[in-house]
């Protein structure tokens, strides 16, 4: 799953700070930019790993756009991160489902123009639906 962070620049008397604005309370650190970006990470995993546990769910995220338009994060570096959280909802279940020729090569093709698969876009497209 895919996540956007918001990266406060370091310097030399404090660390690069990252928050991560779809996920109430969820943050980190680091010394190096590529330090914070990876216990970024980490923060990401621990944080769904817990809400889901206690039965929540993951929040539907908000645009780049939406959030580079923060006051908030004004002058912050902003980064698209993978974090695979999915192992958290479950196992997987395989389905049969019928589509229109037509459909699934489209769907097929925008899977794959965004690095994603046919199942991986099919979900978000559920879960954004469902919001």
């Amino acid at each position: 799953m895919k996540f956007i962070i918001a990266i406060e620049q370091g310097t030399e008397a404090s660390a690069f700070g990252v928050v991560v604005p779809d996920l109430p309370g969820c943050f980190s650190a680091g010394d190096t930019l590529d330090k914070a970006v990876d216990n970024a990470r980490e923060a990401i995993d621990l944080w769904c790993e817990t809400v889901i546990e206690d039965g929540g769910e993951i929040p539907i995220a908000k645009t780049l756009t939406d959030h580079q338009l923060d006051p908030d994060f004004s002058g912050w570096i902003w980064a698209v991160i993978e974090v695979p959280v999915e192992r958290y909802f479950g196992p997987a279940e395989k389905l049969n489902i019928t589509l229109p020729r037509l459909l699934l090569a489209r769907i097929d093709e925008y899977a794959r123009a965004h690095n994603e698969t046919r199942s991986g876009f099919l979900a978000e497209a559920a879960r954004m639906a469902m919001r």
